[in-house]
This record gives structure tokens, sequence and C-alpha cells, in this order.
């Protein structure tokens, strides 16, 4: 059954992603999104480089949906706008399935020729709202396992999502995809502790803390201590592990998705790389990739590709 939208104009969104008063041509729909996927992320280029030119619509389509639903959570700047404007986006998603000819905004014009054509079930799509929706009311985490529980829905539906577009839609495959994304999402919350906190958030596990001697102080003043080190090099090998566990998965999907997928994987523990390097401070100074590193990872995907 049809869900009745909240607001169908994303009324209080930022003015770029308001519903247009006219439902717009599958051209027009998967043009806007492609312009938001190659302007709001410079590597997406370089992200969908190895892909069969045919998918690249999609993700592209798929991109501009979790771009779009992440705005609506992180950029409004008002907690309960931001709750009733991603109701109204998961609203919109209900109708893209259940009433697809009604689907006015871009986005889901467009989403629904993709879930079309590549058979996706609703559900990752509605898994990520219930991340974006969660980082407007809980701030903290106590364990590593809750965490975990956030990833399951704010990282390991994009990697599903992946997987059912390339048409590798099969159980072994999610779980080791899952792998791969709770590594990258823990791997950039590592990175950006003391730009979460300025958020309001802390996302390192409030049992890790206490286990290492670590305060919420110590990061509100940006500390940097002995106990911060452990703590976080302790994270840094367990996300290792993460992307080891999943790691298999480049063998057993087609070379196209192997490369895109390896990058994700040599990009994850690049990050990690860059927090060893810097003493796993990531407190004083946020950790990136150089350009030559990103260089390096892209032409490793390619010689994956070629030699696969």
């Amino acid at each position: 059954m049809s869900t009745h939208l909240i607001d169908d104009a994303l009324t209080g969104a930022p003015e770029a992603y308001r519903t247009p008063a006219v439902r717009p041509t599958l051209a027009e729909a998967q043009a806007w999104c492609k312009e938001l996927a190659e302007t709001h992320y410079e590597n997406f280029h370089v992200a969908t480089w190895f892909l069969p030119a045919k998918l690249r619509p999609h993700f592209q389509v798929i991109y501009a949906y979790c771009r779009v639903a992440d705005d609506l959570g992180d950029e409004v700047g008002d907690a309960a706008l931001s709750t009733a404007l991603l109701q109204s986006w998961r609203a919109m998603l209900d109708e893209c399935y259940d009433a697809p000819e009604r689907s006015r905004h871009p986005v889901f014009v467009a989403l629904a020729e993709t879930v079309r054509e590549c058979a996706i079930p609703r559900e990752p799509f509605a898994d990520l709202l219930v991340a974006f929706t969660r980082d407007q009311t809980k701030t903290r985490y106590e364990s590593i396992a809750e965490l975990e529980d956030y990833a399951r829905y704010s990282a390991n539906p994009v990697g599903r999502l992946v997987l059912y577009t390339a048409g590798a839609n099969d159980p072994r495959l999610f779980a080791l995809s899952d792998k791969v994304c709770t590594g990258l999402q823990l791997a950039n919350l590592w990175q950006d502790v003391a730009e979460d906190f300025a958020a309001g958030r802390i996302y390192i596990p409030a049992e890790e803390m206490r286990r290492f001697g670590v305060d919420e102080q110590d990061i509100k003043t940006q500390r940097y201590t002995r106990e911060y080190r452990a703590m976080m090099k302790h994270l840094v090998e367990y996300t290792r592990a993460l992307f080891a566990a999943g790691k298999p998965i480049c063998k057993l999907v087609d070379s196209d998705v192997a490369a895109t997928l390896a990058l994700f994987i040599t990009g994850g523990e690049a990050i990690l790389d860059a927090i060893a390097r810097q003493e796993y401070n990531t407190l004083e100074r946020r950790p990136f990739l150089s350009k030559t590193t990103k260089v390096r990872l892209l032409a490793k995907a390619l010689w994956g590709k070629v030699f696969a």
C-alpha cells in the first residue's frame, strides 16, 4: 500500500533538492542524478571507472538517493526538521515502489527505472534512512557491537546496492560485503573524531574509552595521550581485520566489479595507514590521502583488473 507523503515538495530542504512542480522525464531525472553525483563527489569518476558503462547511470541514481538523504539529515541544521524531511523521503521511497507513476522528484523518477532493471528490493534503501534518522538523536555508542549495528544501516546497504546493481544477488557475497562496508564506516569514523565531536557526536565506543582510560574531555580538548594512542591503535587493528575478512569477495565477482570493490578496500586500508603514520593522533589533525596515494590505489586496482 502506498504511503501518503508528509511533504512531497520537501519544504525546508536545500532548495536544489526540492521536488519540482512538473514531473521530469526519465532522461531529465537521470541527468539530474548524474550532475549531482559528478559535482558533489570528486572521486565518483574514479570509483566507477572500472564498471561497465551500462551500470554507471544506475550508480549515479543510487548515489543521488544517498546524497540527498544524507544531506537532509546533516545539512538542514534542525534535528526535528531533518527527521520530518527523512520521513518524507521514506514516504517518497515507498511511493516509488508502490506507485512509481506518481513520483515527481527526479531521484525517484530515475530510481524506479533502476529498481526495475536491477531488481533491487526496498530494504537497503530504507535501511539507510534508519541510520540517517538515528543520527538526529543518538550521539554516543556504548560498544563496538552497537557501532557495528549502526554500520548495518549506515554503510552495509551501500555495498548490497552495488551487488544488486551488478546482478550479484548472493547471500555469501552480501556477508563479505558487509565486512568491507563496516570496515569502511569505522575507518571513516576513526578518521573524523574531531570533526564528529564538533557536530556533537562521539562514535568511539564508550566501552573502549573506559578500557583504555580515555574520556570525553580528552576529545573535547583534543588532548592526545598515550592512552588515546593505544585505544586508536586497537580500533585500527580491529578494522583491518574486517577488511581482511571481506577481501575474498574480490575473487568471487566479475572483474569489473572486483576492481571497484578492491579500490574501496585499499582506500579504506589507506585511511588506516594514514592514521598509523601520524601515530594514531586523530584529534589534532585529520588524516588524509595524498594525490600520490590515490594514484597508486587507482593503478593497483587497474593492475588487478587487467591481470584478474
